[in-house]
Order: C-alpha cells, then structure tokens, then sequence
C-alpha cells in the first residue's frame, strides 16, 4: 500500500474503487495500428508526391525533397483550414500528429484560433506557440548532427 492509499478515507476508497470499474478500458493495440495505418498512407502521399516532381519537373531525388515538404504541409493547412485535417487527427491520433502534416496543422489551428485577436497580435504572434518548440528543437538537433559529422570527418574517420 502507497504513502498516499494511506491518507485516503474509506469514501475516497470507495470512490476510486468504482472509477477503476467504471472507467473505459482504451483499445491501445487498436490505436496503434490505426496511427501506423495512417501515417504510412501520408507517407505514401508524400512518395507520390515526391516522385511526380521528379518525373514531371524533373527534380534530381536530393532535390525533390524540400518541396514535397512544402507540399506535404500546404496540403495539412488547407485541410486543416476546412476542418477536414481534424477529422482525420481524431481518428488517426499520433499517426497525423507525428509526420510533418502534424506540424502544418499546429500552426494553422493556432492560426485559426487567434484570428479573432488580429493579424498582428493575434494570427502572427500565436502562430509559432505549438509549432515553436519544434523548429528550435529541429534547427538544434541539425546542428548538433552538423557538428559531430565535423568532428568525425576532420578526424578523418569517415
């Protein structure tokens, strides 16, 4: 028995007891297949995209990668803009939310929520406040990759 079981009262005993046999069992295996479903169908999408600039505009397989990006993230905008992207996340959860269609709707829903406020104050300035995190991290993570490849290939190991 827990320091804090001990500090309860039999009612607050009670109580937890029928929230444990009341409360909803969630279908993990089931959530995580779907998640994996779904964010290989967006990969999928994104592969397709990314082999039309490639064919149709000619892009080398190095170069087509930042606009299938761009691609990838104006489409997760626009959906998100028609309340299409949301339907999707709530079926989908972490299977939208991890690629970076997730980081295209981060941004827009915060757009969408401040409109209100104005452009200045309220679209510009809460735009960024999920999708922050991800860019400093992400511009962190390329440098400190950047730097250890530095170090290894002036070392003169690979």
């Amino acid at each position: 028995m827990s320091k804090k079981d001990k500090q309860l009262t039999p009612e607050q005993k009670a109580y937890q007891k029928l929230e444990q046999k009341i409360e909803l069992k969630r279908p993990v295996w089931k959530n995580c297949i779907i998640a994996f479903l779904v964010g290989g169908l967006f990969c999928i999408v994104g592969q397709a995209i990314q082999l039309m600039y490639i064919y149709l505009f000619n892009f080398t397989e190095v170069t087509a990668g930042n606009p299938t990006v761009a691609t990838m993230i104006f489409i997760a905008m626009l959906l998100t803009g028609f309340g299409v992207y949301d339907r999707i996340a709530q079926f989908a959860g972490a299977g939208s939310a991890v690629p970076v269609t997730g980081f295209g709707n981060a941004v827009i829903s915060a757009c969408i929520e401040h409109k209100t406020e104005g452009y200045v104050l309220g679209v510009g300035s809460n735009m960024f406040k999920l999708a922050g995190s991800v860019i400093l991290f992400g511009v962190f993570s390329a440098f400190v990759v950047a730097l250890v490849k530095t170090i290894v290939v002036s070392i003169g190991g690979f």
